[in-house]
């Protein structure tokens, strides 16, 4: 299951969406097709699934929607955001 990690603040931006990160005060602003990504799997979404997601909503190839999936998701779990 894919979260937010408890003190990672997340909103709603006219861009896409920022995450806080409380205990650091950093915080990430997520481009529209990398918080399509994140919606999706907070709704539960595989990553898998959230890919397809982004064939359907944006003008881009199964290929490079996967790679960007990937991309995202480690960057996140990289600096601490998510829970997987």
């Amino acid at each position: 299951m894919f979260t937010l990690r408890p003190g990672v603040l997340m909103t709603e931006t006219e861009y896409g969406i920022a995450l806080l990160d409380e205990s650091s005060g950093d915080y990430w602003t997520l481009n529209p097709t990398a918080a399509s990504l994140v919606r999706a799997m907070l709704d539960g979404q595989t990553a898998a699934q959230a890919a397809d997601a982004l064939t359907r909503d944006y003008d881009v190839d199964r290929e490079v929607a996967e790679q960007d999936a990937d991309l995202v998701l480690g960057q996140l779990r990289e600096a601490g955001l998510v829970r997987t």
